[in-house]
């Protein structure tokens, strides 16, 4: 078997008679067909082959057979975003009257369809406290279909163990679905720890240089045909322009998270001896509650760091003017090293309670640790928090 890092770069769509060792862009909306025969046979699904972009596609299909490999899984389908593949992950498999039992540190906008859209079509949710897993057994539901989480979480870094919860699925019958973008398949594999569905933010990681949109859904054969046939008729499909770049992109995603994982754990170290910083949080470091799941299910600590700033929302927001070099934008996971106040951003529209139940206290920062020398990215962080004193 080979290695992640050659699965990364050597997987590749057929070679053309061109003989090209870079795979072209395959920038068509439709196929031809060699005959009505062959035609009809596609349609009924009787011959593999490409139909159509919105269905499938050389390009897309590459990046998803790479995402299969590192991640280890059966099948799965590409999405015009993060977003796309975890709605398309909830609705391809959940119906009227179905309940899915949520962590309750996840990305704001999976709040929004897990709390806002998801009821319109009768499916209910429950959230569940990360931090008191001897909850959750209790939340599962007769009508429960899926479980699903974000680890570690956005932007809490909250960590769940993977190996418990795939048991705790197993035990009751339900899908996993697990929200993988902040460790990537590089440093974090849930499906070998009994998770049934991984969804990705192509954007972030995947791609790691902030250029384009896209996202996917791997696990179970069976589970990624139903999304499959929702995806086909609703049309969330990954641009094949947006693939192509996203696969070469996996070509360089192992030495990316080497690096963005070095600078993280050097910068959390400093961090935690600021003065003006009340607390940090990074999974490899120590005094995170949950250090020790860190280490049995990743093999290191990405690039996110979060860490509180005495003075609350006014402090948080000052930090971010104050910095000279860090991007202020909404992505992470970029060569650049971004700063964001969830507070006021990514999680504003949860309530100040739903925001502190889920740790994000109103001086909370989160840093996408970029791929810059450390140094600089130290000095430009600390000039920011030496400029004011609370």
């Amino acid at each position: 078997m080979k290695k992640f890092e050659t699965n990364a770069i050597r997987t590749q769509a057929e070679q053309t008679e061109n003989r090209e060792h870079s795979v072209p862009v395959y920038l068509t909306s439709s196929f031809t067909f060699h005959d009505a025969e062959q035609m009809r046979a596609m349609f009924a699904d009787e011959q593999e082959g490409n139909i159509y972009s919105r269905f499938t596609n050389p390009n897309t299909t590459e990046f998803v057979d790479k995402m299969c490999l590192l991640e280890g899984a059966e099948a799965g389908y590409a999405t015009a975003s993060g977003m796309a593949a975890i709605f398309a992950s909830f609705m391809g498999l959940l119906k009227s009257g179905d309940h899915i039992v949520a962590s309750s540190s996840i990305f704001g906008s999976t709040h929004t369809v897990i709390t806002k859209f998801l009821p319109k079509w009768g499916i209910e949710h429950t959230y569940a406290d990360v931090n008191k897993p001897e909850t959750w057994e209790a939340l599962i539901q007769k009508n429960t279909k899926m479980i699903f989480v974000e680890t570690p979480s956005n932007p809490g870094l909250d960590l769940i163990d993977l190996q418990w919860l795939g048991n705790l699925a197993n035990k009751h019958n339900v899908i996993l679905n697990v929200d993988n973008c902040f460790a990537t398949p590089f440093i974090q594999r849930p499906i070998e720890f009994g998770a049934h569905l991984v969804t990705h933010s192509g954007t972030k990681y995947l791609d790691g240089q902030g250029r384009v949109m896209g996202g996917i859904v791997v696990g179970k054969k069976e589970l990624i045909k139903e999304i499959y046939t929702f995806c086909r008729s609703t049309g969330p499909a990954l641009s094949p322009f947006n693939a192509w770049t996203l696969s070469k992109s996996l070509e360089t995603l192992s030495i990316r998270m080497e690096r963005h994982s070095q600078n993280a754990l050097k910068l959390a170290g400093l961090l935690e001896n600021h003065p003006e910083v009340l607390r940090v949080r990074y999974p490899f470091l120590l005094s995170h509650p949950q250090f020790e799941i860190a280490k049995k299910q990743m093999s290191m600590g990405g690039g996110i760091v979060s860490f509180e700033i005495k003075g609350g929302i006014a402090s948080g927001r000052k930090f971010l003017d104050t910095l000279q070099m860090c991007s202020l934008t909404a992505n992470l996971g970029d060569t650049r090293t971004i700063a964001t106040h969830p507070a006021s951003t990514t999680h504003a529209k949860l309530t100040e309670e739903e925001r502190l139940a889920v740790g994000i206290t109103p001086g909370l920062v989160r840093i996408s640790v970029g791929l810059e020398n450390i140094i600089d990215i130290v000095a430009d962080i600390e000039q920011a928090l030496n400029k004011f004193k609370v």
